[in-house]
């Protein structure tokens, strides 16, 4: 409901670049206000101490529909995403997603060579980087993740820019991928993001240690929250501010 509502909105605004900063905050609200209409506690624990004046290249774990909301929902600034390019298909999301944010088809050498030139233009232009490193959905979403692609590391050493893990262990269980079907089962919602790692001084040949490592962090993460009892989220803790650490 908050999307549509707002997307007489965002259907003006998309039609100007100089506008697509505003789309964004748009987006941003109304993936905050849906995600508080489902009335689930969302814990979001900072282990970085994030700045406005730095930028980073975020790689989350990727297991339900509701990352990108969560996601948009917890990153402060103009991010901007990589995802795949079924979203550009999708009925009037599609059009502002293909418009503000990059899609790929990791199916096709010519779609994942122009994403990854738009991605260096994207921080060239100072925004933020979201990139998925699984690629997609995996079948064991919420347990194991899948192998990383390059992409996101390469870019980061390329650039000289920090990669920040995140991890969102609980997605997979309040907005289970069902066969293509939508099935909501109310549970607590956690963001994790962590203390990013510097790449200066890294060369490619640094990649595979690089993506081995914030695999690591990651599934670690996902591993641990496995383990954690859902009655310890019951009481809602309020979003922290960018820097603070949550429980």
């Amino acid at each position: 409901m908050p999307f549509v509502v707002t997307y007489p909105f965002q259907a003006v605004l998309i039609r100007r670049q100089r506008w697509y900063r505003h789309v964004h905050g748009i987006n941003r609200f109304w993936s905050s206000s849906a995600l508080r209409m489902f009335l689930a506690p969302i814990i979001v624990e900072w282990r970085m101490r994030f700045s406005h004046k730095e930028q980073y290249i975020f790689t989350p774990n990727h297991s339900s529909y509701l990352d990108i909301p969560l996601l948009l929902h917890t990153i402060p600034g103009f991010i901007n995403f990589v995802g795949k390019s079924s979203l550009a298909k999708v009925p009037l999301w599609g059009k502002v997603y293909e418009k503000l944010y990059i899609s790929v088809d990791r199916k096709s050498a010519i779609s994942s060579a122009k994403s990854y030139i738009q991605s260096m233009r994207s921080l060239e232009q100072g925004r933020n980087l979201v990139i998925f490193p699984e690629g997609t959905i995996p079948p064991t979403a919420g347990e194991e993740l899948l192998p990383f692609k390059d992409g996101p590391f390469r870019l980061a050493i390329e650039k000289q820019l920090p990669v920040v893990p995140v991890t969102m262990p609980f997605n997979h269980r309040f907005l289970p991928v069902l066969d293509g079907k939508l099935r909501v089962r109310w549970h607590p919602l956690k963001i994790v993001l962590h203390e990013p790692i510097e790449t200066k001084g890294m060369t490619l040949q640094d990649v595979p240690a690089l993506k081995e490592r914030v695999h690591h962090i990651i599934q670690t993460e996902i591993t641990k929250h496995n383990k954690i009892d859902v009655n310890r989220y019951s009481n809602h803790q309020k979003d922290r501010a960018p820097g603070q650490a949550g429980v």
